[in-house]
């Protein structure tokens, strides 16, 4: 999922404190051959639930960290909130999240940079949807006037929720948002009629819709946010070969896996957790060549959030994109 990915995509708004947590995570795994002296010092990557850190899992199976020269450790989080704060103190170096996740940790002081988009280069990769309830009568963004919506405040899936509202015309004050941050219980509130419509990342999205909730809009028909992998720019200048290998690397995975999708299904049942009830139906993502996010897509972020109040001031692309961490062509 992208944007999101995810399901665990709650954006840890209040995190204002870097908070030193100790045994938050547990690695799951590392390469084991010599790397080369220019990548010897390990890279710590935070990683979810979540098919946007597929292609950690594809390298992991595949050798490709040790191929490429590179110590790369996956360290196991149960939530995003786990993950950033981790992040913050220095127990990572990075992590797939998403722009308004990017902006929020620069806000509170935790300097990262954009290495990549993960998923969302292009709309089909990852989708969030909007549904309506199995006993709702609304079918369409209209239908939403006075309804309730169930969303994550202050997250990308507000962000997104808004951008489709909007180029449906339709106005923000004529919908009565919830804020749900925890995702399966936001699902849960819909199928049992509890609450209008909500915004879902997949596979929840395709999970609510298998069991009776009504499609009325997703943002497959224009690109309107992505996931990206982010690292902490100390990180960056203290181990910048080691970086750019597990950004290669990344990208040589998410390559290997767009190819051969079947060769990696169950590998990516299990690490995604995709419900039992739609893994026939579900579909292995597949993921574009590396490639940063275009400035509009992050300025559309940056000023839906300073218009929220989130932030005291957009962030320029510069400030939150590295640009020589993706390999050159």
């Amino acid at each position: 999922m992208k944007k999101s990915s995810l399901w665990f995509k709650v954006i840890p708004f209040l995190l204002g404190l870097a908070l030193i947590v100790s045994g938050c995570g547990t690695a799951a795994s590392s390469t084991t051959k010599q790397p080369s002296a220019k990548a010897s010092t390990p890279v710590k990557i935070g990683v979810l639930p979540i098919e946007d850190n597929l292609p950690f899992y594809v390298a992991e199976k595949d050798g490709l960290f040790a191929k490429e020269g590179v110590q790369v450790q996956l360290v196991s989080f149960s939530s995003a909130v786990e993950r950033d704060t981790a992040l913050q103190a220095g127990q990572i170096d990075g992590e797939v999240a998403d722009l308004v996740a990017v902006a929020l940790l620069k806000k509170i002081g935790t300097d990262v940079k954009i290495a990549t988009i993960g998923l969302g280069a292009t709309p089909q990769e990852g989708r969030f949807a909007i549904l309506s309830s199995p006993k709702s009568n609304i079918r369409d963004l209209q239908g939403l006037k006075g309804a309730t919506l169930g969303i994550s405040e202050n997250s990308i899936i507000d962000y997104v929720s808004d951008q489709m509202l909007k180029d449906k015309s339709v106005q923000l004050s004529d919908v009565k948002k919830m804020s749900i941050p925890k995702m399966p219980v936001r699902l849960d509130m819909l199928l049992s009629d509890q609450i209008n419509a909500a915004c879902l990342p997949d596979p929840l999205a395709s999970l609510a819709q298998a069991k009776g909730a009504h499609l009325i809009a997703d943002d497959t028909y224009r690109n309107i946010s992505q996931t990206v992998l982010l690292f902490r720019t100390k990180s960056i200048q203290d181990n910048p070969e080691g970086i750019k290998a597990a950004v290669r690397v990344y990208g040589l995975a998410g390559q290997a896996l767009s190819s051969h999708p079947e060769q990696y299904r169950r590998l990516f049942l299990e690490k995604a957790q995709v419900p039992a009830a739609i893994q026939q139906s579900y579909k292995t993502p597949t993921f574009s060549k590396l490639q940063l996010p275009t400035p509009e897509e992050i300025d559309s972020v940056m000023k839906w959030m300073e218009d929220k109040k989130l932030i005291p001031q957009a962030y320029s692309y510069n400030d939150l994109v590295d640009k020589n961490l993706v390999p050159k062509e």
